[in-house]
């Protein structure tokens, strides 16, 4: 929740700030993925699956459902960057999805049904940097025995 200061302006908390932030990536990033021409082969975009040939910036394989999820996963950030425990959430349980997405993107084969988001091993990479950043963030930035604005309510 954010706290209200004399002069009435609402004063986000470095944890609320950063979930925000995150959000509003996940979000641009879902929406970017619908846009021909920033992604490559849109005309291969698929509704889900390894048949995708959609590439996000002609790197990251996408698809419909790939990207309904980012738009989601960014709606659910700015959502939840509106309290101190909720941007924690978001960020570390945020991160450990991507982080168990990033194992299930190695374990699986790329060509199978498995692959039904579609991830290909750029997808794989960014998801463990995203993993390991959400939880960092979430983590360190509502570290207990900190002064400053952000120290309350931990």
């Amino acid at each position: 929740m954010a706290v209200h200061n004399t002069g009435q302006t609402e004063r986000r908390t470095s944890i609320e700030k950063a979930a925000m932030v995150v959000g509003a990536i996940f979000l641009l990033v879902g929406i970017l993925g619908f846009i021909p021409g920033v992604t490559t082969n849109y005309d291969q975009l698929s509704g889900a699956g390894h048949h995708s040939g959609a590439l996000l910036l002609g790197i990251f394989q996408v698809s419909y459902l790939h990207n309904a999820v980012h738009v989601l996963f960014g709606i659910a950030g700015l959502a939840m960057a509106r309290a101190i425990r909720l941007a924690r959430i978001y960020l570390v349980a945020g991160g450990i999805i991507y982080l168990a997405l990033w194992i299930y993107g190695l374990l699986i084969d790329h060509d199978s049904a498995a692959n039904f988001i579609p991830l290909n091993n750029a997808d794989n990479w960014l998801h463990l940097v995203l993993g390991v950043g959400m939880v960092a963030l979430g983590l360190l930035l509502t570290r207990p025995n900190r002064s400053g604005p952000d120290a309350r309510l931990r």
